[in-house]
Order: structure tokens, then C-alpha cells, then sequence
């Protein structure tokens, strides 16, 4: 197993600059992916946005402050709860750029299709003419 040296911590900057960097390749023509191929992945991609949409209700909870009792224990867990929550590498923060990320990831894919079928045409051209 590979640990990662940075201690793996999930960042929002990691997660975008991910995404953006695929999205990037995607445009440049690093990479290609057929119709089968990127209509899967957009599948998948919109169902986890789809869920993330449709939690937003139910994640605004994960904002506040959980109701743990007036004992030590409640006390103290209570803001800790919250601020794993909310801080800058917290559930809701990372999720949110991870909603982001989605949205450009599913940009890269559209661009990486059109390039396989612009490809695809070019190299069909090249027989065709032969």
C-alpha cells in the first residue's frame, strides 16, 4: 500500500487543480474516450451529482452544531463536530468543490469524445482514400 507523504489529506486546491488538470488534457487532446465509454462515465458523474443535489437538505445539518447534551463530553464534541464539518478541509467544504470538480470532469469527457470521433474521422478519412 502507498501511503501518501502529505499524510493524504484531501484538499479542495487538490481536488481542483485534478480536475482542472484532466480537464486540460482533455482539450489538448491528450486523451480520447468513444461514445460507449464517455456516456458511462457522464452517467456515473451525474448520479453523484444527482445525490449531492438532492442531499443539500439533509447537509445543512452537518453545518450546525450537534445537539450532544449539556455533560463535558457534549461540550466539547459538540464545536469539534461542526468544524470537521465546516473547516477548510471539512466534509461539506470538500464536497462542495467536489461538485465543482464533477462539473468540469464531465466537460473533459464531452471534449475527450469529440476528439476520438474528430480522430476517428480523420484516420476513417485516410482509408477511405487510399
Amino acid at each position: 500500500m502507498l501511503v501518501d507523504p502529505g499524510g493524504g489529506s484531501v484538499t479542495p486546491a487538490n481536488i481542483k487543480a485534478s480536475m482542472d488538470q484532466f480537464a486540460q488534457s482533455a482539450a489538448s487532446g491528450g486523451f480520447t474516450v468513444n461514445e460507449t465509454g464517455g456516456q458511462a462515465l457522464i452517467a456515473a458523474i451525474d448520479k453523484l451529482l444527482d445525490w449531492i443535489d438532492g442531499s443539500g437538505t439533509d447537509l445543512v445539518y452537518l453545518a450546525q452544531s450537534p445537539k450532544l447534551g449539556g455533560s463535558h463530553g457534549g461540550k466539547a464534541i459538540s464545536p469539534f463536530a461542526q468544524k470537521v464539518a465546516t473547516d477548510q478541509q471539512g466534509f461539506l467544504t470538500v464536497l462542495q468543490q467536489l461538485q465543482e470538480s464533477l462539473t468540469t470532469a464531465k466537460q473533459g469527457i464531452k471534449t475527450a469524445m469529440k476528439n476520438y470521433q474528430e480522430t476517428d474521422a480523420t484516420g476513417r478519412g485516410k482509408f477511405i482514400q487510399a
